[in-house]
């Protein structure tokens, strides 16, 4: 029986034994396989590291091959271009030698006061337009240029009448022919008066027979024929030499001085024709200077100087006038305009003249 008993226990002490070591195998091949992989995923690691190691792309340009140095000898045949004719019917094109341009503003200036405003005022509206059409022709030899000046102007004060503040009509016609890169021979026609009449107030009120019409339409009205050269360097600049003018002005309107000595030197409505005459000619040399140009991105600037020379009559009979208009523009529709003229003409008046003008308003110009 102690036999059996020690058997049993032999036999159950080697299962034991056996399962200890299949345990302790097991884990040393699990700690085997975690190294193995360790081992691997550093191996990994160090591989991609040495991948991303920067290369200087400048030392590996020594070792490329020039293949420029190495091309085959390709042999080219030598060409030739000659002139062929292509039929060709006829092009549906118009050539148009005119050019236009347009220019219309009109200016509006208001201002309102209540009965009781401290500071005073008068109460005033005043209104003003202007319309500019110029065309020109230019086939060479020959040029014509045509331009249309409108300007009219009223306002009016809170117990006054309405006053005019602008007011001329000018017309002009030229044909030239070319005879230098710069020189024309030209001939032109003239026209200038204006459209409504005109008076001489008395703000004092104490002077009989004010407000005094001094012009009308027609009364003065000047007709200008003229013969010369012309000077024309560029497109801005523009000056004409007429050796041979004649100039009628007309007085139509004869009450301007019906009632008035014709030596009065305060009646200002003769214009050099003489009393009982509506017509007076005279023949002289005249210059025309115009300068037309872009002087600033937006703001154009337009000069006319025009000297007048009579033949047969002293040197204070000569005649000057400049007419400067300034356009600066704020957008494509407004625009502020100051446009200023000086006169000398002692059949107007026995000094100089002035007159000036600051406006904004709505400027269209085409194109």
């Amino acid at each position: 029986m102690f036999k059996r008993v020690f058997t049993s226990l032999l036999f159950l002490f080697t299962v034991i034994t056996l399962q200890s070591r299949a345990q302790v195998t097991d884990s040393l091949q699990h700690h085997i396989d975690s190294l193995q992989r360790a081992d691997s995923l550093r191996r990994i690691d160090s591989l991609a590291k040495l991948d991303t190691v920067k290369i200087d792309t400048g030392v590996l340009n020594k070792y490329r091959i020039d293949l420029r140095r190495f091309k085959l000898p390709v042999v080219t045949k030598p060409f030739t271009i000659e002139q062929n004719l292509v039929p060709v019917g006829l092009l549906d094109y118009k050539v148009s030698y005119w050019r236009k341009w347009i220019t219309f503003g009109i200016n509006l200036n208001q201002t309102a006061f209540s009965n009781n405003w401290s500071g005073g005022g008068v109460n005033s509206l005043a209104i003003g337009g202007n319309f500019d059409y110029k065309t020109e022709y230019n086939k060479a030899p020959f040029d014509y240029t045509s331009e249309l000046l409108l300007l009219y102007g009223k306002s009016h004060n809170k117990g006054q009448t309405a006053r005019k503040t602008n007011d001329r009509i000018f017309f002009d016609n030229k044909i030239a022919t070319q005879l230098s890169k710069t020189w024309y021979f030209f001939g032109s026609v003239s026209f200038e008066s204006q459209f409504d009449k005109g008076f001489q107030y008395d703000d004092t009120g104490t002077l009989p027979g004010y407000p005094l019409l001094i012009s009308n339409f027609m009364s003065p009205g000047y007709v200008t024929e003229s013969l010369g050269f012309e000077y024309k360097p560029n497109k801005v600049f523009d000056l004409r030499l007429g050796t041979g003018t004649a100039r009628q002005t007309f007085v139509l309107d004869t009450t301007l001085y019906r009632n008035l000595p014709q030596n009065d030197p305060n009646n200002p409505t003769s214009y050099g024709v003489k009393k009982g005459h509506t017509f007076l000619n005279e023949l002289a040399f005249q210059a025309v200077a115009v300068y037309d140009k872009d002087i600033m991105p937006n703001v154009h600037l337009n000069t006319r100087y025009a000297l007048f020379i009579p033949y047969g009559r002293s040197l204070e009979n000569i005649d000057h006038r400049i007419d400067a208009v300034l356009t600066a523009k704020v957008n494509k529709l407004i625009a502020v305009t100051i446009n200023a003229t000086a006169l000398y003409d002692k059949d107007t008046a026995p000094k100089i003249q002035g007159s000036e003008g600051l406006a904004l308003g709505v400027i269209y110009k085409f194109p």
